[in-house]
C-alpha cells in the first residue's frame, strides 16, 4: 500500500507537468504581423518534436513498469492518466500529419520569399497544394489553421513585393 501511494504520487506529478505541457500547446500562438508561411512548418516541427519525446518518456520501461503496478493494484489514478497519454498521442499525431502536409509547400516558400513580384507562377501550384491539404488532411482542414497558413503567405508576398521596391 505504501509503495501504491508513493507510485500514485509520481504518476500525479506527471499528470499535472502532461497537462501543462497540453495547455500550453493549445495556447494561441503570438507571432509577428510580417511572418511568413515557413514559420507555420517550423512551429509545428517543434510541436512534434515536443509531443514524440513526451510519448517516447511515457512509453519507456520505467514508466511502463510504474503504470503496470498501478494496474495490478487498480490504482484510481489510471483513469486520468490513460486519457492523458490519449490527448498526447492525438497532438503528436497531429502534430507529425501537419509537419507531413506543410512539406508539400516547403518546395514554394523559398521561390515565394526571393522571386520577384511578378510570382504568379508559382501562385496556382501552391493554391493547388494547399487546396489538396484542405481537402486530405484530417488535422490541418480547419479553418483557424488554413486561415493562419494563407495569413503567412500573404504576408510572404507582401515582404517580397517590399524588397523589391526598396531595391528598385
Amino acid at each position: 500500500t505504501e509503495v501504491t501511494e508513493k507510485l500514485e504520487e509520481v504518476v500525479m506529478i506527471w499528470t499535472k507537468q502532461i497537462r501543462q505541457v497540453l495547455v500550453e500547446s493549445e495556447q494561441i500562438r503570438r507571432e509577428a504581423d510580417d511572418v511568413g508561411p515557413s514559420a507555420e512548418l517550423e512551429h509545428w516541427k517543434s510541436r512534434m518534436s515536443s509531443f514524440n519525446s513526451l510519448l517516447d518518456e511515457i512509453k519507456s520501461p520505467r514508466v511502463k513498469k510504474i503504470i503496470s503496478i498501478l494496474q495490478a493494484a487498480r490504482s484510481k489514478t489510471l483513469k486520468q492518466w490513460k486519457e492523458l497519454d490519449g490527448r498526447i498521442t492525438i497532438a503528436a499525431n497531429e502534430a507529425k500529419d501537419n509537419v507531413r502536409y506543410l512539406y508539400t509547400l516547403d518546395k514554394f516558400f523559398g521561390p515565394l520569399a526571393n522571386a520577384s513580384p511578378v510570382m504568379m507562377e508559382h501562385i496556382p501550384s501552391l493554391m493547388n497544394t494547399v487546396c489538396m491539404i484542405y481537402c486530405t488532411s484530417p488535422y490541418y482542414n480547419t479553418s483557424e489553421h488554413m486561415t493562419s497558413l494563407f495569413l503567412k503567405i500573404t504576408n510572404q508576398m507582401i515582404n517580397t513585393c517590399k524588397t523589391y521596391l526598396c531595391e528598385g
